[in-house]
């Protein structure tokens, strides 16, 4: 049956949710940024936190966040794996992607507070576990592990009616998206990884990523029985038409912030290695 009468547009349209975990989780990180920016152009530093890393990590932020509280969130849990997926992909991605991105540089040192950043670097424990976490094969590891786990059926399906669980899931998608953008990025230039490594980890996510939609796109029949046991359905959509779709939304969103991180760190090579018909060209322009 199709969901098309008044009463199911009015649920699902007023199904915001405040979860206090998520809005303090965002609530911190845009403090900690808020710091660390105005510290750094107090030092007069302008250059390393202008208004375009703030725009992006606000939009981070706040997309991760209305993945989380929308109507996007109700959808994905009762009616469409395929809005399922674009939650997960705009939370552990392409969220990241940009939060990762505005902290380049300086900016990274100066999100956490001098004196707790102190306390936490006499924390040998510490130290060392984020020493292994940040190896580049530990960190593409762990991404391709947990995204692979996550999307066993009868996980998912799980984690559906478990709303720890759940929980769990997408801060486990949170942080292996931030392992490997941190590796990506560079923001703290750590240079663990060169242009080849950054391309090849590139290649190697979209790899693993397609595997999965891969598995959603040509499968021959539905693979989620929380989905295909849904009697209402949305827009019309058949459980093997959503997955489907569910598979073309993880493509779409790999090939998008893949796409455009591997065109720039080509952009950037090309300028390093021909700074004077780079600067021709912006003179020109």
């Amino acid at each position: 049956m199709i969901l098309a009468h008044a009463g199911h547009a009015e649920s699902i349209a007023s199904a915001w949710e405040a979860p206090p975990a998520v809005l303090a989780g965002a609530a911190l990180a845009l403090a900690l940024f808020a710091q660390a920016f105005i510290r750094l152009r107090r030092r007069g530093r302008a250059d390393h936190a202008g208004w375009d890393r703030a725009a992006l990590f606000v939009t981070g932020v706040v997309l991760g966040t209305l993945a989380l509280v929308s109507p996007l969130d109700y959808i994905g849990e009762e009616y469409l794996l395929s809005a399922h997926m674009l939650q997960h992909v705009i939370i552990g991605d392409l969220a990241v992607a940009l939060a990762v991105v505005a902290l380049r540089g300086p900016l990274t040192f100066f999100l956490i507070p001098s004196a707790v950043l102190g306390r936490l670097a006499r924390l040998g424990w510490l130290r060392s576990g984020l020493r292994f976490l940040l190896n580049p094969k530990v960190a593409f590891v762990l991404w391709a592990v947990v995204i692979a786990a996550w999307h066993v059926p009868a996980a998912y399906d799980y984690t559906l009616t478990h709303q720890l669980v759940h929980d769990i899931e997408h801060l486990s998608f949170v942080v292996v998206g931030m392992l490997v953008w941190i590796q990506l990025v560079d923001p703290a230039r750590r240079r663990e990884l060169g242009l080849a490594g950054k391309l090849a980890l590139a290649v190697g996510l979209f790899a693993a990523g397609q595997i999965l939609a891969d598995v959603l796109i040509f499968a021959m029949r539905p693979l989620y029985g929380s989905y295909a046991d849904q009697p209402e359905r949305l827009w019309g959509l058949s459980p093997l038409e959503d997955q489907r779709l569910a598979g073309l939304v993880m493509m779409g969103e790999q090939l998008l912030t893949l796409g455009i991180c591997v065109a720039l760190l080509l952009i950037a090579q090309h300028r390093a290695l021909f700074p004077r018909a780079s600067g021709e060209r912006r003179a020109a322009a």
